[in-house]
């Protein structure tokens, strides 16, 4: 069961943004801020039991949904995005990244993905070195479907290959043969497309040689990219069920830490190194850019089910707002379920559920939570006065770098990274 919405302001039928958001008429972009979209496809063949995303069975899905007239769908709100963005008189510039999550977007035709990304690029146009991912399950694709992505312009995949250890996957209940990855990662290759593996730690039963085996397995692909995430076991999932009924058991915080640090040994030996605290990557150029984008606090529009976009504020501030309550930016999210999501864009409404609009010590606080986790590290001046202060404990600590403090950047340390949430905690803790 995915996690309810926030709660939020109305958003106008029409979906149009506030007025301040290009407040003015020399509204401008920085030009190191792109914008991305991301595209939802909430469809999953069976529900993984750990899995509380957004996504849906088509047991699950029930009538005025379907998987067939998804890409119609979506598509309509690309339409409506564009139109909002154009209304709100913001600076017109081409899409930078584009991702496609889930789900298993795979799922659906590889036409439909190439419709979607075709959507996009009569919208608002491609950068001539736009970035363009989609994730995938190794038993949803084909030599023949990667290869139609491709040529399409899509420009890199992202596997959910979440172990290698036959055991640990059926915990996870996933249902590909883990002898699949070194075909498919070739196979995606072969079609011109750069490769990233998704790997979880954590998993009940696992032992740290089974992930070591899930690693090497990984590593043996000569794969560019790794994600490596620790299992977080969310309420209301069947997985939380069944550790309350005491069915299956929990690794400590000890476990997950030692399973971290062999990941980082490893992936840092084939020459992988990290550059945000769950992400490995050979060379610079084969980092997710439209991850990235997320952490250093670009634009994005959200399409589908349950999706988020965020838009910052390129006018001056609204006359009467004080310098620390003068609303930064505007996030939204859409409705949940794919048949309601439908039936608001059929009757020409806006799809969003609700919205937030950040002031600007909330945007202040938000990029110190996502800007540590970078191996760029964070620049203190974003840090309120108590933040800064509180960097030297942690410098003492052994959690941030002392040399790069001392430059003005907040950097974790390999220990940093274990306790990355208690670094935020310290330096946003007003």
């Amino acid at each position: 069961m995915s996690p309810a919405l926030p709660e939020g302001e109305p958003v106008p039928p029409d979906g149009s943004l506030p007025s301040w958001v290009a407040s003015g008429a020399g509204g401008t972009v920085p030009a190191t801020r792109g914008f991305g979209v991301y595209l939802h496809v909430p469809f999953c063949s069976v529900r993984c039991g750990y899995c509380d995303f957004n996504t849906y069975t088509a047991s699950e899905l029930g009538g005025g949904a379907s998987q067939a007239s998804y890409a119609s769908t979506a598509l309509r709100e690309i339409d409506l995005a564009a139109r909002v963005l154009h209304d709100a008189g913001l600076p017109e510039r081409p899409v930078s990244t584009v991702f496609v999550g889930g789900g298993t977007p795979t799922l659906l035709p590889a036409g439909d993905l190439v419709r979607l990304l075709g959507g996009v690029r009569d919208a608002w146009g491609l950068a001539p070195d736009a970035e363009v991912t989609t994730e995938a399950n190794p038993d949803s694709v084909t030599p023949e479907s990667l290869a139609e992505l491709a040529a399409a312009g899509f420009t890199r995949v992202s596997f959910g290959m979440q172990s290698a250890v036959p055991h640990v996957l059926a915990t996870l209940e996933r249902t590909h043969d883990p002898r699949r990855i070194p075909d498919v990662v070739r196979w995606a290759r072969d079609a011109g497309l750069q490769v990233s593996l998704d790997l979880i730690y954590g998993t009940p039963g696992e032992s740290l040689d089974d992930w070591r085996a899930s690693l090497e397995a990984a590593l043996a692909t000569g794969v560019d990219h790794v994600s490596a995430y620790a299992l977080v076991v969310e309420a209301g999932t069947k997985m939380a069920a069944q550790v309350r009924r005491g069915e299956v058991a929990l690794p400590s915080e000890d476990d997950q830490a030692t399973k971290y640090e062999l990941a980082d040994e490893l992936l840092t030996a084939a020459g992988l190194t990290w550059y945000e605290v769950s992400n490995w990557a050979r060379t610079d150029a084969d980092r997710c850019r439209h991850n990235l984008a997320y952490w250093r606090g670009d634009d994005w529009w959200g399409i589908g089910p349950g999706a988020h976009s965020y838009v910052a504020a390129t006018g001056a501030a609204p006359a009467g707002a004080s310098p620390e309550d003068a609303r930064v930016g505007v996030r939204w999210w859409n409705v949940k379920h794919p048949r309601r999501y439908a039936a608001l864009l059929e009757a020409g409404t806006s799809p969003a559920a609700g919205r937030e609009l950040l002031t600007r010590t909330e945007g202040r606080l938000e990029r110190a939570m996502l800007g540590v986790r970078l191996r760029e590290g964070l620049d203190l001046a974003v840090l309120s006065p108590a933040g800064r202060h509180a960097v030297a404990g942690l410098v003492a600590n052994g959690l941030l770098d002392g040399r790069a403090a001392v430059a003005g950047r907040a950097v974790l340390t390999l220990r940093g990274r274990l306790l990355a949430d208690t670094v935020v905690r310290t330096i946003t803790d007003e």
